[in-house]
């Protein structure tokens, strides 16, 4: 039988989603308290790969046993009482045999949260920026990347990835109500680092540093070397994996 889990974590304390030899991550956390859970050892696969702490609102996840799992919600209820607080568990849900959380997933949404001020209880969740930024510069600016399609410039070197074409459908900064920026980014793929290395780039057109023309021109240069540092990695959030409605449909639930 296999499972979908939905799952959120902060991942401040974690080497990002994916197994690392002699390193804390999410996906390790997940598998050997579930392999406890269910009396096997257990593998777990994931939606994709989030980096070194970044955090996800949403993720899913898939796993495979031999047996139906007979009360699911039970399974959720105790798999959060052993995992630790930063990592919970949403829902399990069985699947057919052959859905698969990566390569079934068709868009893949992040959210990179600004924090215009000080502020200790968001330092963990958003860059703290104090430097006026042109909102209306940086939409500007990323309204061109829906009509790109090559994102080397922010693919991070040696990757080994096999293509570095990409289809964004929505890039976009918004003000929200307690005053942090929100850039949101909805594509069909990602590459790695490549958000982090957007906003930052985005930020410097913000404050002036690049112009849209310039940003226009630093996209399709199709050179690393010309994008910016790539934001931090605390104000990024994985914030939704969509799938087609024949594999998947997501479970409505509060996040941040």
């Amino acid at each position: 039988m296999r499972y979908f889990l939905e799952l959120q974590y902060d991942g401040g304390a974690y080497c990002g989603w994916q197994r690392q030899n002699g390193q804390p991550s999410v996906q390790q956390t997940i598998e050997e308290k579930l392999s406890l859970l269910l009396g096997a050892y257990t593998e777990i696969t994931g939606a994709g790969r989030t980096d070194t702490g970044v955090h996800a609102a949403y993720y899913v996840a898939h796993f495979e046993t031999e047996r139906m799992v007979d009360e699911p919600q039970q399974v959720v209820y105790k798999l959060n009482r052993m995992l630790p607080a930063d990592i919970a568990i949403r829902s399990l849900t069985p699947v057919a045999e052959t859905a698969h959380a990566r390569f079934d997933a068709c868009e893949r949404e992040y959210r990179y949260y600004i924090a215009p001020q000080k502020n200790p209880f968001t330092r963990h969740a958003a860059w703290q920026y104090a430097v006026p930024l042109d909102i209306e510069a940086m939409n500007r600016a990323a309204e061109v990347l829906l009509s790109e399609s090559d994102f080397t410039t922010f693919a991070k070197l040696n990757s080994n990835n096999k293509t570095n074409i990409c289809r964004v459908m929505v890039a976009r900064w918004e003000v929200l109500a307690d005053g942090r920026l929100c850039f949101t980014i909805r594509a069909d793929r990602f590459l790695r680092n490549m958000v982090r290395a957007i906003v930052g780039t985005l930020v410097d057109v913000g404050r002036g540093r690049y112009s849209v023309d310039e940003f226009v021109a630093i996209v399709r240069s199709r050179d690393l070397s010309r994008a910016s540092g790539g934001a931090p990695a605390e104000g990024l959030f994985l914030h939704d994996v969509r799938y087609p409605a024949t594999i998947f449909e997501r479970k409505p639930f509060l996040f941040f």
